[in-house]
This record gives C-alpha cells, structure tokens and sequence, in this order.
C-alpha cells in the first residue's frame, strides 16, 4: 500500500503519513528512530535489538525517497541508515500505542525510564516549521 501523504513537522517533531485505504498516523521522530528497522538498533535476530536511549528530543533533517517502496531519514544523531518500507511505517503506526508501550517497559526494565516522557499519541502535529509531499508516490 502507498501512501498518498507525507508531512514532517520540524516543530512538533512528527512524521504525518496518510495511506490509500485512509488510515492516516502521526509518528513522533523519537518514536521513528527508537523503531528505526536499521541492523544498528534491531540487531541481527531476535533478542539482539538493541535498546536506544536519549532519543527524546532527536529530529529528522531531510528525508529521502528509496525507489517507489521506502523513505531513508537522516537524524539530526546522525543515523542515517534505516529503510523505513510503505508497510513498516503502516505497521508503525497501526501498532503504536502496543509499540510504545514495549520501549517505555524496555527503559524502565533497564533503568532509563526517565529518558523519555513523550507520550506518542499525545503529541498533536503542528502547523508551521513542516516540509509536505502531497501525492507522494516515492
């Protein structure tokens, strides 16, 4: 599924997606990079992920299209290599409030629970400081 809207709030810090069937989803840029589908944060197998912390306040400074099928954003931490596939960031934020709350029980597990202290589906988008891509097919 492609989607048919993309917009990156510089403000707010959100990545706003709508897809063809409707489903629309505003994706915190903490929430992108803690989930980022790059070997450097999953690892190499399951039980190898690797926690990321002090993310809270990362921003995105560009983001590029990766043929007709992902984007590849560049964090203002400087990781840069994840692929974020059409059906990633739909599963991003299909499974959101469930994803989230995975990372908070992961850093309070491993004491940081104080590194972050947003919560994803709060965070409204904001209206100024954006980039947007209507239509977007790439």
């Amino acid at each position: 599924m492609n989607p048919t809207d993309i917009t990156v709030h510089q403000k707010s810090r959100t990545f706003d997606i709508a897809f063809e069937d409707g489903s629309a989803f505003s994706l915190p840029f903490e929430y992108l990079r803690v989930y980022s589908p790059s070997a450097e944060v999953r690892g190499h197998g399951t039980g190898q992920e690797v926690l990321q912390v002090g993310k809270r306040d990362v921003g995105i400074t560009s983001v590029a299209p990766v043929g007709n099928y992902a984007i590849q954003p560049q964090f203002t931490d400087g990781h840069n290599t994840g692929l974020y596939t059409w059906d990633y960031l739909y599963k991003l934020g299909a499974e959101q409030a469930q994803l989230w709350q995975q990372y908070l029980d992961r850093l309070h597990a491993a004491g940081f629970e104080g590194d972050t202290g947003r919560d994803p589906g709060a965070v409204l988008p904001g209206t100024d400081g954006h980039t947007h891509h209507r239509g977007c097919s790439h």
